[in-house]
C-alpha cells in the first residue's frame, strides 16, 4: 500500500523528504518576510545537517523517497511535462503572454527532469532570463521592476509535513495559508495523480478547496482519533471541511473522532506540532503554555450528513487519557518548563519531534535541555545536527512526511 499511517508512533517504514536545495540561497534579507523566513540558512551546512537526518532515518530501516525525484519521475512523460510547466507558469502569477513563452521555452530548454523541477523549486531570476523589448508591456512588469524574481523561490520545501498529510491509507492535500507556499502542493497534485506508486491514493481533501488547512496541524492519534489544530494556519472552516469529507465523503475511515485544539495564531506557535508531539504510547512533548485548560472540539459523525460538535475545556493531559483511553498520559514540557529556557527551544522546535518507533523519535542538537528530560523519561533519542535547518522554524517532524507506518 503507498500510503497507510493511522498513529505518530508505529514503526516509520516509508517517509517523503526534501533536500534544501537553491532555493534557500534565493532568500534575501529584504524579502524574507514574503517568503515567511526569520533568517537566511547557509545552504551547504544545511544540507549537510538534513543528509545526517535522512542517515538516522535509513539507519533504522527507514525507505527515505524526495520530492524532486518522484516528480521527475512523473514529468519523464512529455505530455504530463508540457501540463506540468504550463500549471507551474499560471500558478506563479506570470500575466504578460510574452514572458509566458519566454519562460515555457527556457524550462523546456532543461532536458534533465530533475534539474527542471528543481529549477521550478528554486525560483527563476530575471538575470536568467532577459526580459528584452516585449510589444505588450503589462503594467505589473513596470510596477514589479525591482524585484529580482520572475518566479518565486519556495525555500519552505523542506518542510515536506505541510503540503499534505497521511490520514489512514488516504491523504489530505492541502490549500495552504499564504499566498507564498499555495504553489507547493502542486508536486503533490501531480505525484498523486499520475506515479505509478502513488496514483491511486484518495484524497479526504483538495487543493482547490476554499479554506486554508496544513499538514503541521494534523496529528493521527490512533486509528479512531484525529487531531487537528486550528492555528495561524489552519481555518476552523477548513477543519469543518475535512470532517465531513472524512466522515461522508469517503470510504474506509476508521476514524470516528475529531479533535480540534484551538491553539494560539502567532507565529512561535504556527502548527500544533510545534507545541505538542506523541513520542511513546503515552507519552508527549508539549510546550509548557498550552498545559493549562485547553478549548478543544470533539467533533463526530452525526445524523443526515451533520456533524456533532462538543466544546469541551480541560487540560490536555485530560483529553488524551479520555480519547486514548489510558490513565497514564505523561507530559514531557519543551525546555522542563522554566520559562526563558522554554521559549527558547520553543522557537527552536524543542517539543517538535518525528517519532521513529515507540518510545524512539529524532531530535534537533539545539534542544539539549529538552532531549535530556526526554531521555530522563525514558525515551531514546537520535540527536542531529540543527543550527542551519532550525533557522526556518521547524523541527524534525516538520521536515518529514511518513507515507507508511506499520499498523
Amino acid at each position: 500500500m503507498s500510503i497507510l499511517v493511522r498513529s505518530e508512533i508505529n514503526e516509520l517504514k516509508t517517509v517523503l523528504l526534501h533536500r534544501p536545495g537553491e532555493e534557500i540561497e534565493n532568500l534575501t534579507p529584504e524579502y524574507l518576510d514574503r517568503l515567511l523566513f526569520d533568517d537566511i540558512p547557509w545552504l551547504e551546512k544545511a544540507q549537510s545537517e538534513h543528509d545526517a537526518f535522512a542517515n538516522v532515518l535509513r539507519d533504522n530501516g527507514v525507505e527515505v523517497l524526495y520530492l524532486h525525484e518522484l516528480m521527475s519521475e512523473v514529468i519523464d512523460d512529455q505530455g504530463i511535462r508540457d501540463k506540468f510547466i504550463s500549471q507551474f507558469i499560471e500558478e506563479a502569477d506570470v500575466l504578460n503572454p510574452h514572458m509566458i513563452q519566454r519562460i515555457t521555452t527556457f524550462l523546456n530548454n532543461i532536458k534533465d527532469t530533475k534539474e527542471l523541477v528543481r529549477k521550478t523549486m528554486s525560483g527563476i531570476k530575471k538575470d536568467e532570463l532577459p526580459i528584452g523589448n516585449f510589444k505588450e508591456v503589462e503594467l505589473s512588469d513596470l510596477v514589479d521592476n525591482e524585484y529580482p524574481f520572475i518566479t518565486d523561490p519556495m525555500p519552505n520545501l523542506y518542510f515536506t509535513r505541510d503540503p499534505f498529510a497521511s490520514i489512514g491509507d488516504k491523504i489530505s492535500l492541502h490549500r495552504m495559508y499564504s499566498v507564498t507556499r499555495g504553489r507547493e502542493t502542486i508536486y503533490a497534485e501531480y505525484i498523486f495523480k499520475y506515479h505509478p506508486r502513488f496514483k491511486d491514493t484518495k484524497k479526504v481533501y483538495d487543493r482547490d478547496f476554499p479554506f486554508s488547512l496544513e499538514g503541521g496541524d494534523v496529528l493521527n492519534l490512533s486509528d479512531e482519533v484525529l487531531a487537528v489544530g486550528i492555528s495561524q494556519r489552519t481555518s476552523p472552516q477548513g477543519l469543518q471541511r475535512l470532517a465531513k469529507e472524512i466522515f461522508f465523503n469517503t470510504e474506509g475511515n476508521k476514524i470516528n473522532t475529531i479533535l480540534g485544539f484551538n491553539i494560539p495564531k502567532s507565529r512561535a506557535y504556527m502548527h500544533l506540532d510545534t507545541v505538542f508531539t506523541q513520542v511513546d504510547y503515552n507519552k508527549f512533548t508539549i510546550h509548557p503554555q498550552i498545559q493549562g485548560p485547553l478549548k478543544v472540539f470533539e467533533i463526530t459523525k452525526g445524523e443526515d450528513e451533520k456533524l456533532v460538535i462538543n466544546e469541551v475545556n480541560m487540560e490536555l493531559e485530560k483529553v488524551l487519557a479520555k480519547h486514548l483511553h489510558r490513565d497514564d498520559i505523561v507530559l514531557i514540557p519543551c525546555g522542563g518548563g522554566d520559562y526563558i529556557t522554554s521559549q527558547r527551544e520553543q522557537w527552536n522546535d524543542g517539543s517538535n519531534t518525528l517519532c521513529i518507533r515507540p518510545g524512539e523519535v529524532v531530535v534537533y542538537s539545539r534542544n539539549y535541555v529538552t532531549n535530556k528530560i526526554l531521555e530522563e523519561n525514558g525515551v531514546k533519542i537520535y540527536v542531529v545536527p540543527s543550527s542551519e535547518l532550525s533557522r526556518g522554524r521547524g523541527g524534525p517532524r516538520c521536515m518529514s512526511m511518513p507515507l507508511v507506518r506499520e499498523e
